[in-house]
């Protein structure tokens, strides 16, 4: 039985479910419509290119999550997986899940993305396993900071490492499918590294080490 590792956002997804969430929050007016979409997007545009600072980025993401209560967020999050992910959900993402399953394969989700976004998400992949940025909640509501370290870049190798740990698994055999140069810390330490549509210079760095590349669009 190997591990199958899945990048979430533009790998399982054909686009960014953290850069959606925020575009959402501007369509329900709760965030100044202006503001919040040009960092945003500028967050987005820093993540693209290799160089998020990613605690910078937290505490713009997860402040709104800080101000509603746990009841209004989840209606919310229950019309955005409705409207804008179940649309995004690739057809030959779900048949490269199920066949990984069909093999045995451990299956885990792997995301920078935080955790309220995205558990529903791999919920509708059939994935039990999500290892994602998570918020800081006390007293049932969230505080706007983060819990631990952010699941992004080498921190996705510090999370993963401890899952191992705890879940008594190695990556000997293993398979990581992303599309970001971001993903490059763990690409580097699964036997199978796998890129998928992905940008320009994770495609390069493919190219140099052979690695194999497809598409899921």
């Amino acid at each position: 039985m190997s591990l199958a590792i899945f990048d979430l956002d533009n790998t399982l997804l054909a686009d960014d479910s953290d850069y959606l969430w925020g575009c959402f929050l501007v369509t329900l007016g709760v965030v100044d419509a202006e503001l919040y979409e040009s960092e945003n997007q500028r967050f987005y545009d820093d993540y693209k290119a290799g160089n998020l600072d990613i605690f910078e980025f937290l505490s713009f993401s997860l402040k709104p999550l800080s101000e509603h209560d746990m009841a209004t967020l989840h209606q919310w999050r229950e019309r955005f997986m409705n409207d804008i992910i179940h649309p995004l959900m690739l057809p030959k993402a779900q048949a490269l899940v199920d066949k990984h399953r069909e093999n045995g394969d451990t299956l885990l989700i792997i995301t920078a993305t935080n955790r309220f976004v995205t558990e529903p998400i791999a919920a509708a992949y059939g994935i039990n396993n999500l290892l994602a940025t998570e918020p800081e909640i006390i007293a049932d509501r969230y505080t706007g900071k983060v819990a631990g370290t952010p699941c992004f870049q080498s921190g996705k190798v510090e999370r993963l490492n401890d899952w191992l740990k705890t879940n008594q698994h190695s990556l000997e055999g293993s398979y990581f499918y992303s599309d970001s140069q971001n993903d490059l810390p763990l690409l580097k330490l699964v036997s199978h590294p796998i890129v998928v549509d992905a940008d320009e210079t994770l495609t390069a760095h493919a190219k140099q080490n052979n690695w194999q590349q497809i598409s899921l669009r």
